[in-house]
């Protein structure tokens, strides 16, 4: 397996992976995957990676600020999902850990992660790779008719911004 840079040609496995993940109902509020251009438009410009298994594109990774002030410039939100026919075999892993050396390198001092409460393997991947958690944000956002929490994690650099 290897860890590169998603390249704009990777969208269509990208957007098929996601939506897988939304299909769970535990990976996101999303309830559909964006046009590239929204896509490309939301997400740092840096800390965009795939992995690639052969010739298949087995997971992705990005960040995405969490506001536009200049305060928050060294805070990002991670976003990991992996093909269903590749999880559990530890794409997960390699992909946070080679986002969290891509955001240091980029100056990102703060890694958050809001995850569903229901998705014990991301909460458990996260948790491995240094992420704390901060607390549950009890009816954060609506999914249909339904209030949904969220876990909200957090991973501080060790090396930026001390």
């Amino acid at each position: 397996m290897t860890i590169t840079t998603l390249q704009p040609a990777h969208w269509p496995s990208v957007r098929a992976i996601y939506e897988a993940g939304l299909a769970t109902g535990n990976a996101s509020f999303q309830t559909s995957a964006p046009s590239w251009g929204e896509w490309d438009k939301a997400h740092l410009v840096h800390s965009r990676l795939v992995a690639i298994d052969g010739a298949t594109i087995a997971g992705w990774a990005a960040l995405t600020p969490v506001s536009g002030r200049c305060v928050y410039t060294g805070v990002a939100e991670v976003s990991v999902y992996i093909d269903p026919g590749h999880r559990g075999q530890g794409v997960g892993k390699a992909l946070l850990q080679a986002l969290i050396a891509e955001s240091e390198k980029n100056g990102i001092w703060t890694l958050q992660a809001g995850i569903f409460p229901e998705n014990m393997a991301s909460l458990r991947l996260h948790e491995k790779a240094g992420f704390r958690v901060i607390g549950t944000r009890e009816k954060i956002g609506k999914m249909g008719d339904r209030w949904r929490d969220t876990v909200l994690l957090e991973k501080r650099s060790k090396t930026i911004a001390l």
